[in-house]
């Protein structure tokens, strides 16, 4: 569905609505998948789908309805259902006037053509390269190809109305041998830029560089973490830069911003036009977003808002709603962390011992307030000795304060795009100085 085909059943909806103040969003999603294991693509999987979405605010109440259907009759019932909910609510005397929007003009690069037409083929195509350099290894993989296109449309009685389409493509792969297995992925707005042969090469060649692996104690070790591993690690603290947490006081720098809480090198931002991974330059209010610094030099800068927690905090409001209803808060969806000055070679080379890890997994949080979390690696864990890899070692398990992991760090000379299913960030490599392993496995 077209951005002015969305617009139109949005700006009528708010147009029809009996409520004090309406927001309505029209999205639309087409998402497609193909999975593969074991040497063929075993699943391909397709949705595409239009979600009316409306926010009804009656003296200070707030009622939320959604539905699929966008019939005119369907709509009017949402409308009303959507006010009729809000009266049921306690009144909020903080909820603020719907924000009215702005200029908002989309990044370059965020829609890309052959991407929103990629058929099956395309992605089979991705993924037989990548299971080819499996089987000339003498290895098995699993992993998906997948490309999505999106579309959201957001419009309110204050005047508001912000557009936008976006594409994604990417590319996830394990690659498993006798003892050991190997790790790689690729995220972008075009699908022509995936690599499925050197996605399975890379994969491969953490396998058979981590074979055999050997024990090494838990304790206190300095780690190089690429790109995969320090994003899953860095996510977790993500949702501290939300007003929300500040405001209620489990964020770490609820104690305070202007503070150094940081090693001088860290750095991180929120930038919805990174070029590489640009992304919707408006919040789910319309508001536009700010390229926000949240970390400078090690000292916490800003915390991320929306209309409501601009209005409860007396802050500007940043442009970083989700959809409401939702138990999170604004949230900074677009972390970016700029790169250092060594490469990944020299950052092992400057090690006399350490652990090279490629990725973590089932990363859970043991103190929010503290940043405190525990996982494990995973697909390709090194030894490093004397500036160089020694070999592949058994996975480890590990309990660290994020907060104190960025206390004494420095960082690679490349970014890289990573993520999972629910977030995507821009980080580079990092060497962290102490990082606490407090068990190790037989695998």
């Amino acid at each position: 569905m077209k951005a002015k085909h969305r617009e139109a059943i949005a700006r009528r909806a708010v147009e029809r609505s009996r409520a004090d103040q309406t927001e309505v969003r029209v999205s639309t999603g087409d998402d497609a998948l193909t999975r593969f294991a074991h040497g063929i693509s075993n699943q391909n999987v397709a949705g595409d789908d239009v979600t009316i979405a409306v926010r009804a605010i009656v003296d200070g109440r707030t009622g939320v309805a959604a539905s699929n259907d966008l019939s005119d009759a369907s709509v009017d019932a949402l409308l009303e259902r959507a006010r009729e909910m809000a009266l049921f609510v306690p009144s909020d005397p903080l909820v603020p006037a719907l924000p009215p929007g702005g200029s908002a003009p989309a990044p370059g690069g965020c829609y890309v053509d052959a991407t929103a037409h990629a058929d099956p083929h395309a992605r089979a195509t991705v993924s037989d390269a990548i299971i080819s350099r499996a089987e000339q290894a003498g290895y098995w993989c699993s992993g998906y190809v997948s490309t999505a296109t999106s579309g959201t449309t957001i419009a309110n009685s204050s005047g508001a109305l912000a557009s936008f389409d976006g594409t994604d493509a990417r590319v996830n792969v394990k690659t498993t041998a006798p003892d050991s297995t190997g790790f790689a992925e690729h995220y972008t707005t075009d699908i022509r830029e995936l690599d499925g042969d050197a996605a399975g090469a890379r994969a491969v060649e953490l396998a058979r560089a981590s074979a055999r692996p050997r024990s090494v104690e838990p304790g206190v070790w300095t780690v190089i973490l690429e790109p995969p591993a320090f994003g899953e690690l860095l996510t977790y603290l993500v949702s501290h830069f939300s007003a929300q947490s500040f405001s209620d006081g489990s964020s770490f720098c609820s104690d305070g911003l202007d503070r150094s809480y940081f090693d001088e090198r860290v750095t991180i931002g929120d930038d919805f036009a990174h070029p590489l991974a640009p992304s919707m330059p408006f919040d789910y209010e319309g508001q536009p977003k700010l390229r926000l610094p949240l970390v400078e030099a090690g000292v916490v800068r800003n915390i991320v808002t929306d209309s409501y927690y601009a209005k409860k905090l007396d802050r500007p409001n940043t442009g970083h709603a989700l959809p409401a209803p939702n138990a999170y808060g604004p949230q900074p969806l677009n972390i970016v962390m700029p790169a250092g000055t060594k490469s990944t070679h020299e950052l092992i080379a400057g090690t006399q011992r350490g652990l090279l890890i490629s990725r973590f997994w089932y990363i859970r949080i043991v103190d929010q307030k503290r940043a405190i979390v525990t996982g494990m690696t995973r697909d390709g864990t090194f030894l490093i000795e004397n500036g160089k890899i020694a070999g592949g070692v058994r996975n480890l398990r590990f309990n660290q304060s994020i907060l104190e992991a960025l206390g004494s760090v420095e960082f690679g000379s490349e970014q890289k795009r990573t993520g999972q299913y629910f977030y995507s960030l821009v980080v580079p490599t990092a060497k962290i100085d102490r990082f606490t392993f407090t068990s190790t496995t037989e695998f």
